[in-house]
C-alpha cells in the first residue's frame, strides 16, 4: 500500500466550492472510494480525482484502487480553506476599492444614519479617493446627541 499526503508547504491552495467547504466536517471515519466520496459531497468524481493529484490525503493501493480517508479529507478542506480575516478595522480605517487594500482614513467625519448605525467618509492616502464606511455605535457607548435628536424627530413625525 502506498500512502500519498499532502504535499510540502509549496502547494496551491485550491478554491473550493461552499457545499464541501459544509459537507466535508461530516464525513465519517472511514475509507471511501472516489465515487462515493463524489455523490457525498455533490462533486463531479473528475474535480474530485483532481484534488487528489494536486495534494488532497489518499491511499492508492497495489490494483490502482484509490481511497480517501474521511476525516483527514475534512482536515485537508479545512487547511484549504480561504483564511478568515482576524482583526477588525479600527474606528479610523476603511477598505479603499481603488486601491484594494485597507487604509488610514484622511479627513475622516462620521455622521449619523439611523438608529445605532453611522456612517464615516473619509479620504484615501494613497489614490485620493473618497471611503465610505458604516458602522454601529457599541451599546456600552452613548448614541450621539445628533442621533438621539433625529431618531426623537422621526418619532414625532418630523418638525
Amino acid at each position: 500500500m502506498e500512502t500519498t499526503g499532502v504535499k510540502a508547504m509549496t502547494q496551491k491552495r485550491i478554491r473550493l466550492p461552499h457545499s464541501v467547504i459544509v459537507k466535508a466536517p461530516g464525513l465519517l471515519p472511514m475509507l471511501y472510494k472516489v465515487s462515493e466520496l463524489a455523490v457525498e459531497l455533490h462533486l463531479p468524481e473528475r474535480t474530485l480525482r483532481d484534488w487528489l493529484e494536486n495534494g488532497a490525503p489518499h491511499q492508492r493501493y497495489q490494483h490502482g484502487q484509490i481511497w480517501v480517508h474521511g476525516p483527514e479529507f475534512s482536515i485537508w478542506v479545512a487547511t484549504m480553506r480561504k483564511p478568515k480575516r482576524e482583526k477588525k478595522l479600527t474606528d479610523n480605517q476603511a477598505y479603499c476599492f481603488r486601491c484594494k487594500q485597507i487604509v488610514e482614513m484622511q479627513n475622516a467625519s462620521s455622521r449619523p444614519i439611523k438608529g445605532k448605525l453611522i456612517m464615516t467618509k473619509g479620504v484615501c492616502p494613497h489614490c485620493g479617493c473618497t471611503i465610505n464606511r458604516g458602522d454601529r455605535i457599541p451599546d456600552n457607548q452613548p448614541m450621539p446627541a445628533l442621533a438621539t435628536q433625529l431618531t426623537l424627530e422621526t418619532q414625532s413625525g418630523g418638525a
